[in-house]
């Protein structure tokens, strides 16, 4: 089949870059084609939370993202927080969304991945062997590139659902949400401000560097989403709300949109797949839209890797909309129920709404729980019958024997399984012969009997707790071919180079 590439990826967001990064990574030929022909200075998303850090680091990239924000440890208006998380990043990164994408975007030009900048996509079509997509690039006529698969990340107003004839079921649930980013003359004592009273809400954030992002709601001036938007609005109700304005002034941009509650019914049409904002879509409260985008992407991509080498078990690519429709919905719900406590009016509910989140802080168990589900540290994906019961959960990053590379999500780096095992355990590397193309091996850096084959998105496939027993060999043979397909030639492993 002739292919201008093996992937190629509609949207050039955090999504589109984070899956065209691990695809390059893995050797599979892709490109983003995305409609704006120059960064973008906007910023929807605010936060990073600590899954999406866990695996930004299993890429070698946390670090560079992190330097660019400011860590917050808890949330308090909302109960949140993320101090107790287990986690070596116990807490949400607020940073600009264009900065994710900056980091983003290096990693997946340094590894290789096409950007076809102001490039929009006009039609597709699909047949049994791949895609056509008919696209426009500026000042140009339309042509057409081919691929194996396609991915549209290209957000709410996605131009690769409407091909598809998908429907976005769902509804508005609040209009005329203010954002923007500004300066404060007189920052805020804590570092995040949030109330929401009768007359609306407001949230202020830092981003490290001088800059907030402000969000707010005016319950008595709802205007169109085109409605340009003013400074003095945002003023007005952040001092009928808060008491201050805080000096707000300088603003870099402002925007108005509606809040919507919508989901895809299937993240996959043949060889088509949805991601991020075409896929789902919910209220910015929590800060978890762009993240479950981010983990999409990483669930997605090792499935692409395994379906374009020719080693993708059978239902493996259908396994993306089963894992992740669930999450989607999860957080539509999780988002939907924060947005409505914060739109209370009656007094005696916001002060009910204020009472509960005080007690849910002092009960460590409960207040851990809701940070695990906003955060992503608890997400886990369904087990088959009978298997262990850390199969289908994250991964802890645990160290590893040996001193390089230093922990379970270093390891990960070159986006392949890993099976970790005993430091006793009988000749592993005789185990994993034939899947050495797809599958990494590590010792425990601790005294366990514990074996665990860990998925390239780090998560657990399968465990065993006896990994010394007579017969374990065939049972981790077993767990390989179930999940990485059957053993055979190792083909010339691509160079990938890591940051």
């Amino acid at each position: 089949m002739r292919a201008d590439a093996d992937v190629l990826i509609v949207g050039g967001g955090p999504t589109g870059l984070m899956l065209a990064g691990d695809l390059a990574a893995a050797g599979i030929s892709c490109a983003v084609v995305e409609r704006r022909d120059a960064e973008s200075d906007l910023s929807r998303a605010f936060g990073v939370h600590a899954r999406t850090l866990e695996l930004l680091d299993a890429r070698g990239v946390a670090r560079d993202l992190i330097a660019r924000g400011l860590p917050i440890p808890r949330l308090a208006p909302f109960g949140l927080q993320f101090f107790r998380l287990p986690s070596r990043f116990p807490y949400m990164l607020g940073v600009p969304q264009y900065e994710t994408e900056r980091v983003l975007g290096a990693r997946a030009r340094d590894l290789g991945a096409g950007i076809l900048s102001g490039t929009e996509l006009i039609r597709l079509s699909q047949d049994r062997d791949g895609v056509d997509l008919t696209v426009r690039e500026s000042g140009r006529d339309e042509r057409t590139l081919r691929a194996r698969y396609v991915v549209g990340a290209d957000g709410v107003r996605s131009t690769v659902r409407r091909e598809l004839g998908l429907p976005f079921p769902g509804r508005a649930v609040v209009r005329s949400v203010m954002l923007c980013d500004v300066r404060l003359a007189e920052p805020p004592p804590d570092i995040v401000t949030a109330r929401a009273t009768a007359d609306g809400f407001v949230f202020v954030v830092p981003f490290g560097d001088g800059w907030y992002r402000v969000i707010a709601w005016d319950r008595a001036r709802r205007r169109a989403d085109t409605a340009p938007v003013e400074l003095r609005e945002v003023r007005a109700i952040t001092r009928r709300v808060l008491g201050t304005d805080f000096g707000m002034h300088g603003p870099r941009w402002l925007s108005r949109f509606h809040s919507d509650e919508r989901q895809v019914p299937r993240y996959r049409v043949g060889r088509v797949f949805l991601a991020g904002d075409a896929a789902h879509a919910h209220s910015p409260a929590g800060g978890m839209g762009m993240n479950t985008g981010l983990q999409d992407a990483v669930n997605l991509a090792w499935k692409l890797t395994a379906a374009v080498r020719g080693w993708a078990p059978e239902g493996l690519l259908d396994s993306y909309h089963a894992e992740r429709y669930p999450v989607g919905r999860r957080v539509l719900r999780t988002s939907g129920v924060i947005l409505r406590c914060a739109l209370l009016r009656p007094r005696v509910l916001r002060a009910a709404r204020d009472a509960a989140l005080r007690a849910a802080a002092r009960v460590g168990p409960v207040a851990r729980r809701m940070a695990g589900a906003v955060s992503g540290i608890d997400l886990a994906y369904p087990a088959p019958p009978g298997a262990h019961p850390l199969a289908g959960r994250r991964a802890p990053d645990i160290p590893l024997a040996g001193g390089s590379p230093r922990t379970l999500y270093h390891a990960l780096r070159p986006g392949r399984f890993l099976l970790v095992t005993p430091p006793d355990a009988v000749a592993p590397d005789a185990v994993t012969a034939g899947w050495e193309d797809r599958v990494d091996h590590a010792v425990a850096g601790g005294a366990t009997r514990r074996a665990v084959l860990v998925r390239p998105d780090a998560y657990i496939a399968w465990a065993c707790d006896d990994a010394g027993a007579d017969g374990q060999a065939g049972a981790v043979r077993a767990a390989l071919e179930r999940w990485c397909g059957p053993a055979g030639t190792v083909p010339v492993r691509p160079a990938v180079r890591s940051r």
